[in-house]
């Protein structure tokens, strides 16, 4: 899909589209003053329709440039987005730019509200993870007039940039990985795949490989809830409770496979010669175990420090693929 940028909805085209002058709206907005509630609703109808967002810095010079980016995020808990910031950070810091965060909790409403807020400030551009968005989020973008940088995502179609690699993909090769080692009683222990829609792409990509294969995912114990080492612990035993012949458990990410790395060290599970596990995401802590883990690795550093560099570069819109790796291991 051919990105075209817009220009910043300005409060001027509101007052036209809602049919009042520029004062009407301005007081609308600010929620201060006279007007009549058929009024505002005329003029947030407007503000709906063309996704404008207020201006914070409307009283500074307009010939000023924003050094703001601003990072609209999942989750600081969880180490694939700390990676990320890193590496933009030292990018951004490097060009006198300034970085600004917010988080979502993988919340898409949260996220619509925090990109309004962030938006506000006119940054020179936003990053948030991935390419699902609410239509009132991505109309916003649209019409914001700033960059819009999607990481960490490629299956989909960016709004300006995207940087980061293919889900799908991950997946797939996940599932050949282990059917080529020959496991073909395979389960799945994941966490919330409604909230976490990357994770919920290679989880399918893995399963229609599976089947592809003429060898179907046996069973799947899905936690609510973030991801963690403790979930992914209590995943794999209500899993193992039910399918008692498994011999490889997929997990949605290496928190979750730890955790079921540590419920067969406590249960006596012979890695990989009874169960082997294989994760997601290539952590450090997964390379340091007794059994470093199977998996595959994610340039998250990277993904940053490029998706920066392009925003300083004011590079035209594009997705970058960085690819990923599969590492064996010695868990599958």
């Amino acid at each position: 899909m051919e990105f075209k940028h817009q220009a910043t909805v300005t409060l001027a085209e509101v007052a036209e589209a809602a049919g009042v002058g520029e004062s009407t709206v301005s007081r609308v907005l600010r929620n201060h003053g006279s007007f009549s509630g058929k009024t505002r609703e005329r003029v947030m109808a407007a503000v709906d329709r063309l996704g404008y967002v207020p201006n914070r810095i409307a009283g500074t010079l307009a010939s000023t440039t924003s050094r703001l980016v601003a990072f609209v995020i999942p989750s600081l808990s969880n180490i694939v987005f700390a990676d990320v910031l890193r590496g933009a950070g030292a990018v951004l810091e490097e060009n006198r730019y300034q970085a600004v965060f917010s988080v979502t909790d993988y919340d898409l409403g949260k996220e619509e509200a925090l990109a309004a807020a962030m938006l506000a400030w006119r940054p020179a551009a936003v990053m948030l993870a991935g390419y699902e968005h609410t239509d009132a989020t991505a109309k916003m973008l649209r019409a914001s007039g700033c960059r819009v940088v999607e990481l960490l995502d490629l299956d989909g179609d960016a709004l300006d940039i995207a940087v980061g690699f293919s889900n799908r993909a991950a997946g797939r090769d996940s599932a050949a990985f282990l059917l080529r080692r020959g496991y073909r009683r395979i389960g799945y222990v994941g966490h919330d795949l409604s909230r976490d829609t990357r994770a919920g792409k290679r989880f399918l990509s893995f399963c229609e490989t599976l089947d592809a294969n003429g060898t179907p995912l046996i069973a799947r114990e899905i936690l609510s809830g973030a991801s963690s080492v403790e979930n992914g612990r209590q995943g794999l035993e209500q899993l193992l409770a039910r399918a008692t012949d498994l011999d490889a458990v997929y997990f949605s990410n290496d928190d979750m496979a730890l955790g079921g790395y540590f419920h067969c060290l406590a249960r006596g599970i012979a890695i990989p010669s009874r169960l082997a596990i294989f994760g997601y995401n290539g952590l450090d802590i997964g390379r340091a175990i007794p059994q470093p883990l199977s998996t595959i690795r994610t340039p998250r550093v990277a993904t940053g420090q490029t998706a920066a560099q392009l925003v300083v570069a004011n590079a035209p819109p594009q997705a970058i693929d960085l690819g990923f790796e599969l590492i064996e291991g010695a868990t599958a």
